[in-house]
């Protein structure tokens, strides 16, 4: 299975792959609205917009699984992220990520990166898995670790900033 061939719902129920985000740095979280950790939203809104024209992209897949923490239709969950946050990264529709139901692409995650003590299970909501430009699955991270405390390995994995090196725009990558 390649990482970009995964098909994925976007939050207004358009049926697309992670295709359109090869080249990109990667940064993948279980979110929830009605969560103690639901404040990270600003955290991962901001990585993305200081990093989104050297090519990070946040991709936000709300979950229900953790104590009904998000109740909410995509709609809903749109509506909260944009007021609440002024979140502007790919939100995707609700997935499960673990259990029998767990949707593909978090199938693919954990088999790629053990959780701590070598778990496959994604232990909460904002669980994150960082991926690189060529797709590997180079990290994974507890809904402990603040998105702050990623924007150092973002910007290595990332690479330098070249005066010659155009941005990377959503003019230049098509999303």
């Amino acid at each position: 299975m390649v990482l970009y061939d995964i098909p994925v719902t976007t939050i207004d129920g358009t049926q697309t792959r992670l295709g359109p985000y090869r080249g990109r740095v990667l940064l993948i979280v279980n979110v929830a609205s009605k969560c103690g950790f639901t404040p990270q939203y600003a955290g991962l809104e901001a990585l993305h917009r200081e990093f989104k024209d050297r090519g990070l992209v946040v991709l936000g897949f709300p979950c229900d699984q953790f104590l009904h923490q998000e109740p909410a239709a995509e709609a809903e969950i749109k509506q909260f992220c944009s007021l609440k946050y002024d979140v502007t990264f790919p939100m995707f529709a609700k997935v499960d990520v673990n259990g029998p139901n767990a949707h593909l692409l978090y199938q693919y995650l954990k088999g790629q990166r053990r959780g701590i003590f070598g778990t496959r299970a994604i232990k909460w909501n904002f669980g994150k898995f960082l991926v690189d430009r060529t797709g590997n699955v180079v990290g994974r991270y507890s809904m402990f670790t603040p998105p702050s405390k990623l924007r150092r390995r973002i910007d290595d994995l990332l690479g330098p900033v070249s005066a010659s090196s155009p941005e990377l725009t959503e003019s230049t990558v098509a999303l």
